[in-house]
This record gives C-alpha cells, sequence and structure tokens, in this order.
C-alpha cells in the first residue's frame, strides 16, 4: 500500500512541497486549508473565511472520493482563540455529526489567513 496524493483544481493549489490530500487504506488525509478565495485573497469577515476555508476542505474530499458526513477527525488551527464562539457556530453547519476535533491558537498562519483546517477521512 502506498500514499496516493490528490490534487484539486477547485481548491487553493499546493506547492511542490506537499498533495492537497493522500488517500491510503481507505482514508483521506487533507493538508490544512485555508479560507483563500479564488483570486488569492482571504474574505475579510471572519465567518467568511472560515466557510471558505471549509468550503475549500469539502472540494478537496470530494476529489479524494470522500465527504464531509464522511470525516472522523478535524483539526483547526486559528489566530485568535476569542472567534471560537463564531468559529464553532460556522463549524456545526458543517459537521452536524460532531466528528472528533482539536483547536489551537497559533501566532501565525500563511498568507494571513486567521483559520486553517485540516481533517482526516473515510474514503467512499
Amino acid at each position: 500500500m502506498h500514499p496516493e496524493p490528490v490534487s484539486v483544481p477547485a481548491a487553493p493549489p499546493q506547492n511542490d512541497t506537499y498533495s492537497q490530500a493522500v488517500r491510503m487504506g481507505g482514508l483521506v488525509y487533507l493538508s490544512g486549508q485555508l479560507g483563500v478565495l479564488a483570486g488569492g485573497g482571504l474574505p475579510a469577515d471572519f465567518r467568511d473565511e472560515v466557510r471558505r476555508a471549509l468550503d475549500n476542505v469539502a472540494a478537496v474530499l470530494e476529489a479524494a472520493g470522500s465527504a464531509l458526513d464522511l470525516v472522523a477527525k478535524v483539526n483547526i488551527y486559528v489566530t485568535d482563540f476569542s472567534r471560537l464562539a463564531e468559529m464553532n457556530e460556522v463549524y456545526r453547519e458543517y459537521f452536524p455529526h460532531r466528528p472528533a476535533k482539536t483547536t489551537v491558537e497559533i501566532a501565525r498562519l500563511d498568507k494571513g489567513a486567521r483559520i486553517e483546517v485540516e481533517v482526516v477521512a473515510a474514503v467512499r
């Protein structure tokens, strides 16, 4: 069994150091997804940035043969823990099945993002 990289044109592109996702053994492991818009910028509103990050997660999952309802584990990195309630409000819209979750506050994210989301999910 070998990792199978997944590339997703609908999600922000990766560079040459990682894959957007890797399928292996019936699971898909996503690299962290930012709330980057198609043009490369970030939404001004934090909730919109959370939605965009989760939409990017959904696009990568779909390309990998999975979906949001098959997510078992979510790791979230935020730059401001005081926004946790806002983040959770949007998060519940995408994950009503309540997968395992870790949320960590960090000092800085790439591109000036305020949130990054990575997941592990089953493949259909």
